[in-house]
């Protein structure tokens, strides 16, 4: 058993020479929410930023998101490809975004906001995690939409047959890392945000986040077709799992140090 693909078009809609896609409007609406949502929580629990520096803080996440993730893709996905079309690394309407170099760049980012403002850097990146599954959750759905980022042939009887993918029954890959990294990450982090001994330990937020947003995705890539200009390192690991790897380690180490921070 399997579903065939729905036949849904990447593009919302077309007025002359622009057009709106769904991948453009997730992150829109994703950075949309988490500032509104954001300055509920500054007002609710206190937090001393302004609406002010929450409009900067807005900019610094938003720039950090576009530069870091189109770098990174770059970088790390490109295969040689873009050092021969220079032209083509500013060109974001042909697709290429990395989630980790959009998080590199985003901690990049509020790096230079925390100095700017003299907050302390982790209580802003507790802040900032708090909301990042909900643009997770919505671009792993415009990934979907996009019949893109297919997982492996597969016979479960929930698979797709993506066009881009062969017609084979896949894993709908991108559903279960909306599910793990957006739903469930969501939900953990907001319920520890809760207890007042989280908000007062700064990054204990921002290490669980990233402990779990890089477990997860270590675990879904075995079920997420390896990127075809990529394919398998050494060892049969994926390049997203090689990425992930340094991003659980850090993760580990402030937790680590949240907590050994409390015991002194």
């Amino acid at each position: 058993m399997y579903f065939d693909f729905p036949d849904i078009s990447p593009v919302i809609f077309t007025i002359g020479s622009f057009s709106l896609r769904w991948y453009a409007l997730a992150y829109l609406v994703g950075i949309l929410s988490a500032w509104l949502l954001t300055k509920r929580n500054i007002k609710m629990y206190k937090l001393g930023i302004s609406n002010e520096q929450l409009d900067d803080l807005v900019f610094y996440v938003t720039l950090g998101i576009i530069l870091g993730g189109r770098l990174g893709y770059v970088c790390c996905y490109g295969n040689g490809y873009f050092w021969h079309n220079p032209q083509e690394i500013l060109a974001l309407w042909h697709g290429g975004m990395s989630f980790h170099g959009g998080l590199v760049g985003v901690i990049a980012g509020l790096y230079c906001f925390a100095r700017k403002y003299k907050f302390p850097f982790l209580k802003i990146t507790d802040i900032v995690a708090l909301y990042v599954p909900i643009g997770i959750f919505l671009g792993r759905l415009a990934n979907f939409v996009n019949g893109e980022l297919w997982g492996r042939v597969t016979t479960v009887p929930w698979a797709v047959k993506f066009p881009e993918g062969g017609y084979l029954p896949r894993h709908p890959s991108q559903l279960y890392e909306a599910l793990s990294e957006g739903v469930l990450m969501f939900i953990i982090l907001n319920c520890l945000w809760k207890k007042a001994y989280v908000r007062a330990h700064y990054g204990i937020i921002s290490s669980v986040f990233l402990i779990i947003y890089a477990t997860s995705r270590i675990c879904m890539e075995f079920f997420r077709e390896p990127d075809q200009q990529i394919g398998f390192l050494l060892g049969g690991i994926t390049m997203g799992q090689l990425l992930s790897l340094p991003f659980l380690l850090l993760g580990l180490y402030i937790l680590h140090h949240a907590v050994q921070k409390e015991r002194d």
